[in-house]
């Protein structure tokens, strides 16, 4: 018995050693095998090696013209271009309010300075990580949250949240009043400075913590702190002006900002309401992310969770009220630059690389493979004859030399698998939405996938 039982263990622990954990001379052996060089294979290697890939997946099945009549559609304001900086989200909302300013104004020249409030955003940011860096001081220092801050001191992303916030606070003014710098074109350079400035303060915090120094002694250091990140964004993006003049009259940007961009009473936070498609998490509830914000005292990016349906049907309802759309999703999956349609069938990577790829949108995720990355304002849907969508127009940020004429085409089957946030007014949202906002929020972490700012 004893006997059997030994070989039985010497048995189990062959078949662990045996058992296929790394690549072997055996293995390589059958891999190499999946290639068979055949001269089609050959042909569509050498293709792709000196062509690409995109270029090579183009789907010629797809090819040709597209109908770009929209039986709904907002008057542009005018294509802006971020050029190389990650404020597609500031761009977006100060496109939606010079809009409704350039209504009120009459005029068709208004473009509202988007250096002015990008000022803020980062002072504010800085003010965000640096009391977080105070408020988390007797974690540990490779504690998640910790370790999160410091990853994140800053950055030129941000969400709706941000320009809601901010321009309530700060207020707007024209862009010939506050123009665009070489740095705030091109962000990231300074950017890394500032981070690194940001990451030196919050390790001096911390130390001066473990030393005894109280928390108001901290804050009153960090206000210090904040002094020297107050003189580099000077350096970099100029002084923001507390009144100017403009068109013979005297504002100052909150006057204006009041005057022109919102109605009487209203309020970008209260009167909005954020809603994403999210299929990895259950739908109808609210859900909330930590520091997901720009402002220490402002909003974190807080989303109702709702069929797609549902979602599409409250866009439809806006645009039809004229009303145009703070809008995000994953815009490099499948969109063709070139013409600026986003479409599902643009491209065959499966047929050109000899495989398939086949997650849905809840798998891509969940897998991190896909997320929302880029605002845009809505502002265009074509319906069928059962006033169901059938493709939509965004205006984008990447200047009027980009895709088509500087807007972006999307089917709506690309809509469905690609479109994560839009922003709407409660009044085009039905209540059985507006009920779900009743609900304790689930709050998620920083690090959660959703956190992911709009560049």
């Amino acid at each position: 018995m004893k006997k059997g039982i030994l070989s039985l263990i010497v048995a189990f622990v062959c078949m662990a050693v045996n058992a296929q954990t790394s690549i072997t001379p055996e293995v390589l052996k059958k891999l190499e095998g999946s290639y068979t060089g055949t001269p089609a294979e050959k042909a569509l290697r050498n293709a792709i090696s000196n062509v690409g890939i995109a270029k090579m997946a183009i789907n010629q099945e797809n090819v040709g013209a597209k109908d770009k009549n929209f039986g709904i559609e907002i008057k542009n304001t005018g294509i802006t271009d971020q050029k190389s900086s990650g404020r597609c989200w500031l761009f977006t909302g100060l496109n939606v309010l010079r809009g409704r300013a350039m209504k009120k104004l009459d005029t068709k020249n208004l473009v509202l300075s988007q250096c002015y409030l990008f000022f803020y955003d980062q002072l504010e940011k800085s003010n965000l990580f640096l009391q977080g860096i105070i408020d988390t001081r007797k974690q540990p220092v490779d504690s998640e949250m910790v370790r999160w801050l410091f990853q994140h001191p800053l950055s030129d992303g941000g969400t709706y949240t941000g320009v809601a916030d901010l321009a309530t606070k700060y207020g707007v003014i024209p862009a010939d009043i506050m123009p665009e710098t070489y740095v705030s074109n091109s962000t990231s350079e300074f950017c890394g400075h500032l981070k690194r400035k940001l990451r030196e303060f919050g390790i001096t915090l911390r130390e001066k913590s473990e030393a005894g120094m109280s928390e108001k002694q901290l804050e009153a250091l960090k206000v210090e702190q904040l002094g020297t990140v107050y003189k580099m964004l000077v350096m970099a993006y100029g002084v923001p002006p507390t009144e100017f003049t403009w068109k013979d009259k005297t504002y100052t940007p909150q006057e204006f900002f009041k005057t022109y961009c919102i109605e009487e009473g209203e309020d970008l936070n209260k009167d909005y309401v954020m809603l994403m498609n999210d299929p990895s998490r259950p739908y109808n509830k609210v859900y909330e992310i930590d520091y997901d914000r720009h402002v220490y005292d402002g909003h974190n990016w807080l989303y109702v969770n709702i069929p797609i349906e549902d979602l599409e049907s409250i866009a439809i309802a806006s645009l039809k009220d004229s009303c145009q759309i703070y809008f995000s999703c994953d815009v490099n999956k499948f969109l063709d630059r070139s013409t600026g349609i986003a479409d599902l069938q643009n491209f065959d990577y499966g047929s050109l690389l000899g495989t398939t790829f086949g997650m849905n949108k809840k798998q891509r995720i969940q897998t991190f493979d896909s997320g929302s990355t880029h605002a845009m304002t809505l502002m265009a849907v074509d319906l069928d004859g059962e006033g169901k969508a059938k493709k939509w127009k965004v205006e984008n940020s990447w200047g009027s030399d980009s895709g088509a004429n500087g807007y972006i085409i999307m089917t709506d089957e690309w809509f469905r698998e690609y479109m994560f946030r839009i922003v709407a007014n409660r009044r085009y949202c039905p209540e059985s939405v507006l009920d779900l906002l009743k609900q304790k929020p689930v709050r998620l972490p920083a690090w959660d996938p959703m956190f992911q700012s709009e560049e």
